[in-house]
């Protein structure tokens, strides 16, 4: 299917053939009909895009101090990596479309196959043949709401919102700001609520166009004194309110806004300027300054885009979703009008050329339509290369999943990998077929597809990379053991002990031949920490570890923290110093106790763990796990203690040994976390007779994970002994 595309990288837009999304849980797969370029917001996206690496850190200086701090941490070159990862992205433009439900996925009651709908939300109502979108950010579109108007219902929502935070009363008057598509839409809404609307522009045919639209007045920026209108207009008191609905790179919307507002009014910024607010204008006239928020409650809120989670309507009376459907009402109720503000349209096809003019301002419209062909071609998989059988003795691969881990560690290092030891990357499976495209093509890859059961048919490919979300991977790696592939799943390996004895039931009984299935424990193939276990091969006495992680926090709405998702961070990510502690000291765990401090109400659980891991040689680990810690301090250290020696690991970076009167300091240029050592091991496993992948050392530490996550819960120790949990 056809989609626009942006790289953020380069700035570089494309007309890109993609893989059709996958029709998830909770949303809908919508063939577009309509969907709309608004030039002003888009102009600035691409702009953005379109910075050098230096504007774009200018952009975001925030971003720029963590890099470094990570960088002195870890290495420049690593950081370098993945920072050049994160960038070269595809964007996918658009954010306001509508069209026809071809697919409805499980969990959606309220909407139909063949309902038209229109559709919010970058990311989702994107210009695409295909889109998949949340339940909450679509609404059936009434029966006299024709799909060009429609399409318009993102916009419609924000200047909705806009108005809502500007709280006009009956008989007020408002200035608007800025008469684009959010300025011309909010004059309507304004006008229909009874407020009389002073219509500002720089473009006086703008401003007449607004005084068509229902703006009881205007003034062109530069050829009327605008002040002077406002205060003609307002009877000498000043606006009641200003909604700016501009896009300006300075201050000048914000200055003219405070001029013409009036004593003890409020200024809303809905489009984008510099807010450097005078301090002595606002002060003398106690002017109220808002900015409003996209669509309103919901938005940035994955509870409610992602998971379809409503707020109670007796306490958010407009969401997102109630905006959109309120728009549409005022659509089918002609109280706001659509057809003058389209500009120009054009077929999906011709895309580039209507983007091209909207960059130079040269079509001087408002609005243009992006049009959709009745009978695209849905494919759900797209070719890359010329179709091969692989060479003899060459290992093919296919991989499940993409996201930021993925595009920025694994993939570059397994394309690196693979073009040194006969390794071909066949097929790339992503729910976003742009993403898989994208990947596709930069990493080598065969074929991308969003349907992942075709790598499982794929008899070319001989084993999966399975990079999901947590939740997915028990499912994934059954699959794919019963389809006949060897498996690499990034950790966890699963999220429950029911999970675990399928994942033990599936690899058993899997054929003739025993799979590989290595877990993503990456930290085993360390250099240090492989000198480290040598160094204590021959011990006498039991281990004492002490593992000490300065996580840093993780947003409280990150999806690592739904227990049904990601599982937590104890099961997410304490699963590796769990497993790590069993691999130093080449033991089996047996007992685990864990315990946190108290927490905030609200915050999410396993941020601030004390894990004790008892070993069945009789050492003990304790592994601290924080988040409290400061993000420029050393993030990970690991100090092991036997027979009077002492081995000491910093960042995987640094590390120093004690035995007797010989001490030593080791120190790598780079961070090594060891993915390049596990993606070796699997790929030699995968070519050798009797692979030596150790699934039980990770069944048992995921086992010990799991248990350690169950006594945070219930506050006691609990024995974790896999052989005991198997019998």
């Amino acid at each position: 299917m056809y989609q626009v595309i942006q790289n953020y990288k380069t700035g570089e837009l494309s007309l890109k053939n993609v893989p059709r999304p996958l029709c998830k849980p909770g949303g809908v797969l919508v063939r577009n009909v309509r969907s709309v370029i608004s030039a002003g917001t888009e102009r600035g996206i691409i702009e953005l895009g379109r910075k050098s690496l230096i504007g774009k850190a200018k952009a975001r200086p925030d971003l720029v101090r963590r890099a470094l701090a990570k960088a002195r941490r870890e290495g420049f070159l690593k950081t370098f990596k993945e920072a050049m990862g994160r960038l070269d992205e595809p964007t996918a433009l658009g954010y306001s479309s509508a069209g026809i439900i071809e697919e409805v996925g499980s969990g959606v009651s309220d909407l139909s196959l063949g309902d038209r709908v229109a559709c919010i939300g970058a990311g989702f109502a994107s210009h695409a043949e295909f889109v998949w979108v949340p339940r909450n950010l679509c609404a059936l579109i009434p029966k006299d709401v024709n799909f060009d108007s429609a399409a318009f219902g993102m916009l419609g929502i924000i200047a909705l919102h806009g108005l809502r935070c500007a709280k006009p009363e009956l008989g007020w008057r408002v200035g608007v700001i800025g008469l684009g598509l959010l300025g011309q839409i909010t004059v309507q809404l304004l006008a229909a609520s009874g407020s009389s609307v002073l219509a500002i522009d720089l473009s006086p045919e703008r401003v007449a166009l607004a005084k068509t639209l229902g703006a009881a007045a205007g003034a062109a920026v530069g050829s009327d004194d605008v002040p002077s209108v406002a205060r003609g207009f307002s009877h000498g008191r000043g606006l009641d309110a200003v909604i700016i609905t501009a896009a300006a790179k300075d201050r000048r919307p914000l200055d003219l806004a405070a001029q013409i507002a009036a004593a003890n009014s409020r200024v809303v910024l809905v489009g984008v300027c510099s807010i450097e607010i005078d301090r002595k204008a606002f002060w003398e006239k106690e002017i109220q300054f808002v900015v409003s928020r996209a669509g309103g409650p919901g938005t940035f809120d994955p509870s409610f885009e992602l998971a379809g989670l409503d707020y109670p309507r007796d306490y958010v009376r407009w969401t997102q979703r109630s905006n959109l459907q309120e728009f549409l009402h005022l659509l089918e109720t002609r109280k706001v009008t659509i057809e003058p503000l389209i500009g120009s349209r054009c077929a999906i096809a011709d895309a580039l050329t209507a983007y091209e003019s909207i960059g130079t301002g040269s079509n001087g419209s408002i609005g243009t339509l992006l049009e959709y062909s009745e009978q695209p071609s849905p494919s759900e998989s797209v070719d890359l290369q010329p179709s091969r059988k692989p060479a003899q003795g060459q290992i093919s691969l296919g991989v499940i999943g993409a996201g930021i881990f993925a595009k920025a560690l694994l993939l570059p290092e397994l394309s690196r990998i693979s073009r040194t030891k006969n390794v071909s990357l066949r097929g790339l499976a992503t729910t976003t077929g742009s993403t898989a495209e994208h990947l596709g093509q930069k990493f080598g890859f065969k074929y991308c597809t969003s349907d992942y059961t075709r790598l499982f048919k794929d008899d070319d490919i001989q084993a999966v990379f399975i990079l999901t979300r947590h939740n997915l991977h028990q499912s994934f790696i059954c699959q794919a053991l019963q389809a006949g592939k060897d498996v690499f799943v990034e950790k966890p390996l699963c999220l429950t002990e029911e999970q675990l004895r399928q994942i033990y039931d599936a690899y058993f009984t899997a054929g003739s031949r025993q799979p590989v299935l290595m877990v993503g424990h990456n930290r085993r193939f360390g250099k240090l920490v492989i000198q480290a276990r040598e160094f204590f091969a021959n011990r006498q006495t039991p281990l004492m570890l002490n593992l000490r992680v300065n996580a840093g926090l993780v947003p409280p709405d990150h999806w690592v923290h739904d227990p049904d998702v990601g599982g937590g961070r104890l099961l997410s990510e304490g699963c590796h110093y769990i497993d790590l502690a069993a691999y130093l000291a080449d033991s089996e765990p047996v007992r685990v106790y864990a315990q946190q401090i108290s927490r905030c109400p609200g915050s999410p659980p396993a941020q601030n763990v004390s894990v004790i891991l008892n070993l069945a040689d009789g050492s003990v680990a304790q592994i601290l796990y924080t988040a409290s810690g400061h993000q420029t301090f050393s993030r990970e250290r690991i100090e092991m203690f036997a027979d009077g020696s002492v081995f000491a690991i910093d960042d995987f970076r640094l590390a120093w040994y004690h035995r007797g009167s010989k001490r030593r300091k080791i120190k790598l240029l780079n961070q090594d976390m060891g993915y390049t050592g596990e993606l070796s091991a699997f790929l030699s496993d995968l070519r050798a007779d009797s692979p030596s992948t150790d699934f039980p050392g990770y069944a048992a530490s995921t086992l010990a994970t799991i248990r350690a996550n169950e006594s945070l819960r219930t506050g006691t120790p609990l024995d974790c002994r896999f052989s005991e949990f198997i019998a």
